[in-house]
C-alpha cells in the first residue's frame, strides 16, 4: 500500500475509537492497533527523532480528542434542527466527519509528525468539500453545517461554540517575501481569529492575520472581511432593492 492508503487506514481504526457505532471495525479495534500502525509510519518520517515517545504521546491525547468529538456532535445535533439524533449527526454529517479527522491530525501536528496531517485533512477535504488545514486550532462545541467549500487556514485560532455555513473562508491576505531571495516567508501568523459563540454564514470570506472576529459576533452570507470586528457585532450586506419586472 502507499503511504495515503495506509494513513486512510489508520484513520478508519482511528474513527473506530472515536465513534465506535460507526465503524466495522467495531469489537476488533483497539488503541494498540493504531499504535502499531502509526509506530511504522512515524519511524519511517522521523528516523532522527524519537518515534516511540511521539506515538506514546499522541495515544496519551486520545482520551481529550475524544471528549472534544462528542462535544462537536452536541454542537450539531442542537444547533440543527434537521438532526433527529445524536446517531444520525456521526454517521452521516460531513462537517463532524472532517473535524473529528482534523482533531487527530492536529494532535499529530503539535507533535511535529511530518506528512501524515497533512495527508488525513486531506482525505477528509476529498470525502467532504471541507478544507481544514491541520494546524488550525479549534475549541469545542465546532459546527460546520452543510460544509461543501469551507477553507480553514493554518494558523486560525476558532474559540468555542463556534459555526460555519458552507463556503466560508477564513485564509491569508497575499503573502510576503523575502526581499533577499524572492520565496514566501514562512511562519508567521497569517488566518484570522474568531472568538468564542460565532455565526458565520455561507459564503464568507475573513482574511488575515491581524483579523479578529469578536465573541457573540454574526457575520453574514458573502461578507467580506479584512480588518477586525468587536463583540457582539453583526456584520452584513446590505440587501439590493428589487427590481420590479414589467409584466
Amino acid at each position: 500500500m502507499t503511504l495515503p492508503q495506509r494513513v486512510a487506514h489508520i484513520i478508519r481504526h482511528a474513527m473506530a475509537i472515536m465513534h465506535p457505532c460507526v465503524y466495522d471495525e467495531l469489537g476488533r479495534t483497539n488503541e494498540l492497533d493504531i499504535a502499531g500502525d502509526l509506530l511504522k509510519e512515524v519511524r519511517l518520517l522521523m528516523p532522527k527523532g524519537d518515534p516511540e515517545k511521539t506515538v506514546t504521546d499522541f495515544m496519551n491525547r486520545l482520551s481529550a480528542v475524544r471528549k472534544l468529538v462528542d462535544s462537536d456532535v452536541t454542537a450539531a445535533y442542537e444547533g440543527d434542527p434537521a438532526a433527529t439524533s445524536r446517531m444520525e449527526v456521526v454517521m452521516s454529517y460531513p462537517g463532524l466527519y472532517a473535524i473529528t479527522i482534523h482533531r487527530l491530525a492536529h494532535e499529530l501536528y503539535k507533535l511535529q509528525v511530518p506528512i501524515i496531517p497533512r495527508i488525513m485533512s486531506e482525505i477528509a477535504h476529498s470525502k467532504t468539500g471541507i478544507d481544514i488545514h491541520p494546524g488550525a486550532t479549534i475549541g469545542e462545541r465546532f459546527f460546520i453545517d452543510h460544509g461543501t467549500g469551507v477553507v480553514i487556514g493554518e494558523t486560525c485560532v476558532i474559540g468555542k461554540n463556534v459555526k460555519l455555513y458552507q463556503g466560508v473562508t477564513l485564509g491569508a491576505l497575499s503573502f510576503d517575501r523575502d526581499p533577499e531571495t524572492g520565496s514566501l516567508v514562512k511562519g508567521i501568523k497569517r488566518h484570522p481569529n474568531v472568538e468564542d459563540n460565532v455565526v458565520i454564514y455561507a459564503g464568507a470570506t475573513i482574511l488575515g492575520g491581524d483579523t479578529t472576529i469578536g465573541h457573540d459576533s454574526e457575520i453574514g452570507g458573502n461578507v467580506w472581511l479584512k480588518d477586525s470586528v468587536p463583540p457582539y457585532s453583526t456584520v452584513y450586506n446590505p440587501a439590493p432593492s428589487p427590481v420590479i419586472r414589467k409584466k
